[in-house]
């Protein structure tokens, strides 16, 4: 192999992983899905349409073609939606050097399967699981493009490919830690979208600081909750990868989930919220799979529940609030 790492998908975050990797002395292909943006990278070192004020490193091309940008990788970066991994994986998996490592940057559970992203790598690409490592935490693109300080979990059951990932993105301002939590990286990833977006909803609706707080730490506990069901380490949620990213993704107006939120609470219909974000909100689809997720496991969650009806059933915001306040009290519990 050649050393280089292909990240494929030039969104904020697959663009921002090309400096990170770049920054930390790989050589990096970008693969984007229009030959436009592929030019702009490579020609300019810049993403018109993501973090276009950012100055790409030298170390940094980019194509509209995968299979060029695949061809000796000894990483390889998914960094597109992810509802559409499978789909595109299916393409590229026999271009896939034997021994390359498979790191998936995605936050979301599949629509129809509820697999998680790692599992729908192993599946399309046919690969063993040890083969998979996971980046999770607080990824807020534009910051870390920026080079404020951050730091980011490397997941996976191989310490050695971890290791190599751990080393491919460690820089002065990003500082990655390793973990064998690869279920309870993946879910804290996953679902604190779903809770950015009632957040979001929340904070247009008026509601203040007790209301925010209360979605946080419940939206914490539902996530632990489906997270040991499924044979994660509870320990996990409390780390970056899960209390980090979710303060992330509901404090800050850069996250995407929490943004498109806010169109919901303020009464628009998911349509009119898509068009004025004009970026995947990773939450919006996955709420649904991750809801058939813990029904399957029997697992409550009810912000999750309320969050979907918001989504895709036309729920007004309002009947939500009062639907979660109503419910039977409980001890206060993560289980």
């Amino acid at each position: 192999m050649s050393g280089h790492v292909a990240v494929l998908g030039a969104g904020s975050w697959g663009t921002a992983f090309a400096k990170i990797l770049a920054d930390a002395g790989r050589d990096v292909t970008v693969w984007a899905r229009r030959a436009p943006v592929a030019d702009s990278i490579r020609d300019e070192r810049r993403n018109p349409e993501y973090l276009p004020d950012l100055l790409l490193p030298a170390r940094v091309t980019a194509t509209a073609d995968a299979v060029e940008a695949l061809t000796g990788a000894e990483l390889v970066v998914l960094a597109v939606p992810s509802q559409t991994l499978r789909g595109n994986l299916a393409e590229w998996a026999g271009h896939l050097h034997p021994d390359a490592t498979l790191v998936s940057l995605m936050k979301g559970i599949e629509l129809g399967t509820t697999k998680r992203m790692s599992e729908v790598i192993v599946e399309t690409a046919g690969v063993a699981a040890d083969r998979v490592v996971v980046v999770s935490g607080p990824n807020l693109a534009p910051e870390i493009a920026a080079e404020q300080p951050a730091a980011t979990v490397v997941a996976g059951t191989n310490s050695n490919r971890t290791t190599l990932v751990q080393s491919s993105i460690r820089t002065p301002y990003l500082r990655p830690y390793t973990n064998d939590d690869v279920i309870g990286c993946e879910l804290g990833g996953a679902v604190k979208n779903v809770i950015a977006l009632s957040y979001g909803i929340a904070t247009a609706m008026g509601f203040g600081d007790n209301t925010r707080a209360m979605l946080m730490t419940r939206g914490l506990a539902e996530t632990a909750r489906l997270g040991v069901a499924l044979g994660a380490d509870p320990i996990t949620f409390a780390g970056l990868a899960g209390m980090g990213d979710l303060v992330a993704s509901c404090s800050s107006p850069l996250a995407r989930n929490r943004t498109f939120g806010e169109h919901l609470g303020r009464g628009e219909t998911l349509e009119q919220a898509q068009a004025a974000t004009r970026q995947t909100a990773e939450g919006v689809k996955s709420c649904l799979a991750i809801r058939d997720l813990a029904r399957a496991h029997g697992v409550e969650m009810p912000i999750t529940e309320q969050v979907e009806r918001i989504c895709h059933e036309g729920m007004d915001p309002r009947l939500a609030v009062d639907t979660l306040m109503s419910r039977t009290a409980k001890p206060e519990s993560y289980e």
